[in-house]
């Protein structure tokens, strides 16, 4: 790209509104198991540069991995369009990391927990 293209893009950047949910952090579920952090590299960094990828490596996270890019208009790129795309017979799901679902979910539990002594220590 020259210097005119990437002040073209970075005024249409300046006048985008991206929705709330849009993040640098990328979620990606049903990955295949065997896929290497190379062949990872290989399928994102065509959208954009990529700060890190982290791939999980337990049972429960496998086939899953968090990738982070430098900037945010390149991770909306890949959402747009690596969600679905088959990589080794497997349709993957490309997702914003929304942090706060989690701790939402574990807020909950520590509420109901919380309850569920009072009600025994109270007899209700």
């Amino acid at each position: 790209r020259d210097i005119s293209e990437e002040a073209t893009m970075s005024a249409m950047r300046a006048n985008a509104r991206l929705p709330p949910e849009v993040n640098r952090i990328l979620f990606v579920k049903n990955l295949p198991f065997k896929i290497t952090a190379d062949e990872m590299y290989d399928i994102f960094g065509k959208y954009g540069a990529i700060r890190q990828i982290r791939m999980g490596n337990t049972p429960p996270t496998l086939g899953k991995a968090f990738v982070v890019f430098e900037d945010i208009y390149d991770a909306k790129n890949a959402v747009d369009h690596l969600s679905g795309f088959n990589v080794c017979g497997r349709y993957i799901i490309v997702l914003y990391h929304q942090p706060g679902r989690t701790n939402k979910k574990q807020e909950l539990k520590a509420k109901a927990a919380n309850l569920a002594a009072l009600k025994k220590q109270y007899g209700i």
